[in-house]
């Protein structure tokens, strides 16, 4: 009995259009130039086969530990100011050091007289009780010390944010299809992988800059120190708790660099930046960058400037002292940079402050570029060993199986075409452990014929008909075919879970190509077998 197909092949022209489409989209023309730019601008090629930077940075986290324990201890300060509860100083014993050893979430309370010492210790309690653990030693000094979970949680928010960040800056630089995501190999750590990026020293600067702009008041002699010792002598020998000490040259026209002693927490910082936009000043011609603060920053600082007038502050920027400023009056929410900038470094700090600042300092694990032309030889190599091995199965098959090998190679040229349309629309990058995975669905696609084709034989050397044989073929093979597409799928997604760039390219291809793989090898191959099956005389046999 002959079946109707038209439904079936209606379905299968339909499916091979869409694919069509989203390998090519809509092209400028059908010359073999106008297929390739539009394929090129479907599929995207990875690092290794574009060329690029790879990099991986390892996330300083300690740093955002130590600095929400440093507002914390001034927090504490204010509170107990506020609530007249006397104290000799508020202070971090163990604080970060250079090198991430110390203690950053330790704070300690010293000084507190006994007959105050229930009503801090409620105090306490009542507003640091869920960040920290607070223990007091019997003699008038309390310990905060930041909860492991909560410690956890900051240090993975750090993370976060730092992808996040990395992530603005690089698309202002205008690189497309940048990889930028966590480094499972590595505690952490970040991966970024940027194609088509050859100034990998400009990436570097642009990426590690903290471009954290700071304001600081200004403690002893506005004017600085020769050094750190004459700092600290200035002092009475001993440099308080809640001040640090910042070297810089104190202005855009001073090359020297002096120390200056610095209230530790910022008036404002990072994140309270709205907007920055480079300028120049009218009156003197150099370059400048004009920033406006959040309106809560803005606030902050009117209070901060309205109440220290005459007194000195200090901007920050990149952990040195840039310029140190009187204060003349009240300033709320606009100010400017001012400086020797040239216009690159202007342009970079003003995204830098649009981006917002690394919540810490980036370390560069690793750092390489890969060449335009590694990439094209790339290209050439695993484009031709797909193309050669396609070939020869395509070869292989119409020898081994006569003509049931047409079937096969028509599936199989299908399941290229679905895999293929699979990247265009999801927008996956093709690498060259991809290009692997392709050769490999190949395999794969023809293992799934093979099972099938073999069964018929075996149906066909039992004695039954052409129907029967094909109708058991494809019955008793497709247990088999949805088991081993099953576990390689689900093998392919732990790779694309936890491996690096190169390995989820090649998981991605494998799993779409499967995918691809089930429908072809069952539903078109059968159709086509129908399709033939159809025209034979009865009493016929297909050629396998």
């Amino acid at each position: 009995m002959k079946k109707n197909l038209k439904n079936k092949v209606a379905l299968i022209i339909a499916v091979l259009v869409v694919f069509l489409y989203g390998i090519f989209g809509v092209p400028g023309g059908l010359s073999g130039k106008d297929l390739a730019t539009a394929l090129t601008k479907r599929i995207h090629l990875g690092l290794d086969l574009r060329g690029g930077a790879h990099l991986i940075l390892q996330v300083q986290v300690k740093e955002a530990v130590n600095a929400e324990t440093d507002n914390t201890a001034a927090r504490v300060q204010q509170d107990l100011k506020a609530a007249n509860l006397g104290f000799s100083q508020v202070f971090k014993p163990d604080p970060l050091k250079h090198d991430e050893s110390g203690k950053p979430e330790l704070i300690e309370i010293d000084g507190v007289s006994p007959n105050n010492s229930s009503a801090v210790s409620s105090l306490l309690d009542q507003k640091y009780s869920n960040e920290y653990d607070i223990n007091s030693n019997g003699t008038g000094s309390f310990t905060l010390t930041m909860k492991p979970q909560v410690e956890r949680d900051l240090e993975a928010k750090t993370l976060q944010q730092a992808i996040e960040t990395i992530r603005d800056r690089v698309d202002s630089l205008g690189v497309s299809e940048p990889l930028i995501q966590e480094y499972n190999l590595g505690a952490n750590q970040i991966l970024v992988e940027l194609p088509g990026v050859s100034d990998l020293d400009r990436v570097k600067t642009i990426i590690q800059s903290t471009a954290r702009l700071e304001i600081h008041e200004v403690e002893g002699d506005p004017n600085g120190y020769s050094d750190e010792q004459s700092a600290i002598a200035a002092l009475g020998g001993t440099l308080p708790p809640e001040d640090e000490l910042v070297h810089g040259s104190g202005s855009t026209n001073d090359s020297s660099d002096r120390v200056y002693v610095l209230k530790r927490v910022s008036v404002v910082a990072g994140s309270d930046f709205r907007s920055a936009q480079p300028g120049t000043n009218p009156n003197t011609g150099q370059r400048t960058v004009d920033f406006t603060l959040t309106d809560e920053a803005g606030n902050r600082f009117w209070d901060f400037t309205s109440n220290n007038v005459g007194k000195s502050m200090a901007v920050m920027m990149g952990g040195r002292v840039r310029e140190v400023a009187v204060i003349k009056s009240g300033i709320r929410d606009q100010g400017e940079i001012e400086g020797s900038f040239s216009q690159q470094e202007v342009m970079d700090l003003s995204k830098l402050l649009r981006t917002g600042a690394l919540p810490a300092s980036l370390v560069y694990l690793q750092q390489q570029t890969v060449g335009a032309s590694l990439g094209a030889d790339s290209i050439r190599e695993g484009v031709t060993a797909a193309i050669v091995g396609v070939l020869l199965v395509w070869a292989f098959m119409l020898v081994y199986y006569r003509g049931s090998g047409v079937n096969a190679d028509l599936a199989l040229f299908l399941n290229l075409v679905i895999l293929l349309g699979f990247m265009g629309f999801s927008g996956a990058t093709l690498t060259l452990p991809g290009i692997a995975g392709v050769i490999l669905t190949i395999g794969m696609g023809v293992d799934s014929n093979v099972l099938i084709f073999e069964r018929i034989r075996e149906e066909i050397r039992a004695g039954k008909a052409a129907a029967a044989a094909v109708d058991q073929g494809f019955a008793h093979a497709w247990v088999t075919i949805v088991d081993t597409h099953v576990t390689t799928i689900v093998s392919a997604a732990i790779l694309f879970l936890f491996g690096t760039g190169p390995v989820k390219g090649f998981a991605v291809t494998l799993t779409f190509g499967l995918l691809a793989n089930l429908f072809t090898a069952v539903y078109v191959s059968r159709v086509i077998f129908e399709a033939h099956l159809n025209r034979l005389k009865p009493g016929e046999m297909v050629s396998i």
